[in-house]
């Protein structure tokens, strides 16, 4: 039994670069369908329910230290690459349809709640609005709201196995929804052209390698501004259970995300891979509080996943048929709100290659309202 906190901290960066190594060099298939954090929170999860892990006060005490250190860190680099006034060129019917497919996101988890309240964790209104950032921004968002909601490590598993389970569903449908995109455009009579504005805008791969000042500026600055960040929040007034020190730490490093998006400094390389393998730490970490041994109600949120989205589907079938709406935008902005940065690009060049940086600038800006959203909705079902 491991009851060291830096022995502890040590396992989990060695299963983190472990499962980073596989994912990123072997090529193997499933991993475009089953993103590597969710092997990191199984990993993690089964070493804790085997007991590989203590319950040591002072050991739960510093990995929750790191958490807090490295989650306004992951989230200010992660919107390095979001420039706002590249989404704004988007135009106002891709953006439309963005934020109705975020807002119907939203619905679905209202009724799934009243649906499925009676039967939940008193406490499942967290752990829902922990998935709500996740189907509305990405991972990151999830843990972000996790961190600040401080939902039960056990309830946010199921609800990270049901992101993982009905996320793989939706992205093949998106896929197969390729196929039968003529036919749903002739029955939305939509107009297409629109899009050819941003036919040929495909973005240049960034060839900037990874060298020793951008590593300091991405890892040392990140961490020094979520020192401030940190601090700052705590100086300023908590509002109900929501708006707390974290959120407003969150607040702080989002914002001064975006601002530095719009400068040079958003260029540096390194900001996604080091944001990258914090994330896999924070999972780790929460995960080394889970145990599969109470995964009994893990269905009941699986159902509940599935209610969101069947009334996400609804609601942006009438708004297709109301505005005349091709099924590109439909299914790319849905894929950056339930995927995310990774597979909102891959569907959108599954319709065409040369709208890859739609699906892109979809999904960034996901990434920066998606925490927000989450609390919103915790919010919402909180008061239900």
């Amino acid at each position: 039994m491991i009851d060291d906190a830096f022995l502890f901290l040590g396992v989990l960066l060695g299963l983190s670069g472990l499962i980073i190594w596989v994912d990123k060099t072997r090529g193997w298939t499933f991993f475009r369908y089953v993103p590597g954090f969710v092997f990191m929170y199984f990993g993690a999860a089964l070493l804790n329910t085997l007991g590989f892990f203590s319950d040591d006060e002072t050991m739960r005490e510093v990995g929750g230290g790191v958490q807090d250190a490295l989650l306004p860190a992951m989230i200010l680099l992660l919107l390095f690459k979001c420039d706002i006034r590249r989404i704004i060129k988007l135009g106002p019917k891709l953006l439309l349809t963005l934020v109705v497919t975020s807002l119907s996101i939203v619905i679905g988890f209202v009724v799934a709640y009243l649906v499925l309240q009676a039967t939940l964790d008193e406490e499942a209104w967290k752990a829902l609005g922990a998935l709500s950032a996740s189907w509305t921004g990405g991972s990151a968002n999830m843990v972000a709201v996790q961190g600040i909601l401080e939902a039960p490590e056990a309830v946010f598993g199921y609800v990270l196995i049901v992101d993982t389970v009905l996320y793989s569903f939706w992205l093949l449908l998106m896929f197969g929804s390729v196929g039968f995109s003529d036919k749903f455009n002739r029955w939305t009579k939509a107009d297409t052209s629109y899009l050819d504005a941003h036919t040929g805008a495909a973005e240049e791969e960034d060839d900037a390698r990874i060298d020793l000042p951008s590593l300091a500026i991405v890892l040392c600055g990140s961490l020094a501004v979520s020192a401030a960040a940190t601090w700052i929040g705590t100086l300023l007034p908590e509002l109900g259970e929501v708006v707390t020190g974290t959120t407003w730490t969150i607040l702080i490093v989002s914002i001064l995300g975006l601002v530095i998006a719009a400068t040079p400094l958003g260029e540096t390389a390194g900001s996604s891979e080091v944001a990258m393998v914090m994330l896999y730490l924070i999972i780790g970490i929460i995960a080394s509080g889970s145990d599969f041994s109470s995964l009994t109600e893990a269905p009941l949120y699986l159902l509940a996943g599935v209610i969101v989205l069947v009334v996400h589907v609804g609601i942006m079938v009438v708004y297709a048929k109301l505005t005349r709406t091709e099924l590109f935008s439909l299914a790319v902005a849905s894929t950056a709100n339930i995927g995310g940065v990774a597979s909102a690009p891959v569907v959108a060049s599954a319709f065409n290659r040369q709208l890859v940086p739609v699906g892109v600038l979809f999904a960034l800006l996901g990434a920066f309202a998606g925490t927000f959203i989450g609390l919103m909705t915790a919010q919402l079902l909180h008061a239900l």
